[in-house]
């Protein structure tokens, strides 16, 4: 008598993005999303402030604006693969979607309301809003769906 024995095996293709890859991608997206968004509603900064970060004068220079801002959004989404790898927090598309919102309103109190100020008036380019920048809705929206699709995206290409 013989029996027969059935097991499943897991197999993958070796296809998968690295966790930065991923990163970058999710930030990209994110932030096409969110440059398209603060070009409706604060057009000053993406063509004005954010190239001037450079010194890419005269403003407004609406490209350098979205170059340096894509270069930005992939940057940071490097640094949140970094950290949801690192930690855990990436697993699972609620729970990474959730920490790339408070990450993207987190990027907001850092970068925009208390050192992009300081770094304008540090290269003096005269365009810098007051420090710190707190002002409400200001760029708090955009910096939350950067964070909630960078979040997602990553998710979805791990």
């Amino acid at each position: 008598m013989s029996q027969e024995t059935r097991s499943e095996t897991a197999t993958t293709t070796g296809t998968g993005l690295a966790d930065w890859q991923a990163g970058v991608i999710g930030g990209l997206v994110g932030g096409a999303v969110m440059g398209a968004m603060m070009t409706m509603t604060l057009r000053p900064a993406i063509v004005g402030a954010i190239p001037a970060l450079y010194g890419l004068a005269p403003p407004p220079n609406g490209l350098a604006g979205w170059i340096v801002h894509m270069a930005h959004s992939a940057i940071l989404g490097v640094v949140f693969a970094a950290i949801a790898t690192g930690t855990g927090v990436g697993r699972g598309l609620g729970r990474s979607a959730a920490v790339g919102l408070v990450y993207g309103v987190v990027l907001w109190v850092l970068l925009a309301a208390l050192v992009m100020p300081l770094w304008l008036d540090a290269v003096g380019a005269g365009l810098g809003p007051d420090f710190p920048n707190f002002a409400l809705p200001g760029s708090l929206p955009s910096h939350a769906v950067y964070g909630l699709l960078l979040g997602v995206v990553y998710s979805f290409l791990r």
